[in-house]
């Protein structure tokens, strides 16, 4: 009896897991209601500006392609001459900006890179750092914790384009990304150790999911950092390439991988983005319910008619998004 208890008590659990899972596509599916002139003005005031010397309010630029690239949009690191590192007002900036783009039905993938030659992120801003109280350091770590977590939870496709360093809190921010393209000259690390201090935005959960424990482990007690051709052979990143004259191969590259996501069924990819997520969290029979549940979601849309009426008429189907 108490094991058919535990049996009906992990099925029960199972059921909430899905349940949260189905009330999550409420949120991200195409049942939401979504302002996409709202959401783009509330893009423009996050920073969309050209300066070669950022002021605060352009220390983040976002840019929406157009043409082919339509649907892509690139959010740009450019603090110049702190190399981007993570401040409290980027760290506004970015909790903005990706509010913004979670609401917006004709996002289709986001890139993050960085605006700055030879840098991704450089970490957090250790001179601001130094004038916190201990008191507000938590406080701080915390906020960038759950921004970047805003970032990983965004429910299209994101690729970092790291064509520079990604050290500490920048390498944090391009793990919480779905796909990582990198130049061969990049080099990334957590190396919060060398500091007195361990990664606080995600880089001991999301490190270990990515490269293995042990090997996790390693990088961050060693605080070692490696080059886009390590990172490759160890699964830190999906792609290296070689770096050009403009110093923007890896975004370029990321910019290719985006472009092969535009033709396919924006529903779909919101819900394979959340299914694989929320799989990799749990059991396998649990995953393959929460699989279930996701693949309800895209039976009554417009555009998984329109794709098997595209297949019958050997033409490009033209999804919508419905």
């Amino acid at each position: 009896m108490a094991a058919a208890l535990r049996g009906l008590g992990l099925l029960h659990g199972r059921a909430r897991v899905v349940a949260a899972v189905s009330a999550s596509l409420g949120r991200s599916g195409r049942r939401v209601t979504v302002r996409a002139g709202t959401a783009a003005a509330a893009l423009r005031s996050a920073g969309r500006s050209y300066g070669s010397d950022a002021k605060e309010e352009e220390e983040l630029r976002v840019r929406y392609l157009d043409d082919e690239h339509k649907g892509i949009v690139v959010l740009g690191l450019n603090r110049s001459r702190a190399k981007n590192a993570l401040n409290k007002n980027i760290l506004k900036m970015m909790s903005k900006a990706v509010d913004a783009l979670k609401s917006d039905k004709n996002v289709r993938t986001v890139i993050f890179r960085s605006e700055v030659p030879g840098i991704f992120c450089a970490g957090a801003d250790l001179k601001e750092r130094a004038k916190m109280h201990a008191s507000e350091v938590g406080s701080f770590v915390s906020k960038a914790r759950a921004t970047i977590n805003e970032m990983a939870n965004l429910p299209v496709p994101t690729i970092a384009a790291i064509d520079g360093i990604a050290l500490g809190g920048g390498l944090e921010l391009a793990l919480a990304c779905d796909i990582r393209v990198a130049a061969s000259t990049a080099k990334m690390g957590l190396v919060e150790t060398k500091l007195a201090i361990i990664p606080g935005a995600g880089g001991t959960q999301r490190l270990p999911r990515t490269i293995g424990v042990s090997l996790a482990k390693e990088l961050i007690f060693s605080a070692r950092v490696v080059d886009g051709d390590e990172a490759k052979s160890i699964g830190l990143i999906s792609h290296v390439v070689e770096q050009n004259e403009a110093g923007d191969a890896a975004y370029r590259r990321a910019l290719a991988l985006a472009r092969e996501f535009l033709p396919q069924g924006p529903v779909a990819m919101r819900v394979a983005k959340l299914a694989i997520n929320q799989g990799m969290e749990v059991d396998l029979v649990t995953g393959l319910a929460i699989e279930e549940a996701c693949y309800a979601q895209t039976i009554p849309t417009k555009d998984r008619i329109e794709g098997l009426l595209a297949f019958k008429e050997k033409r490009p189907p033209c999804y919508k998004g419905e």
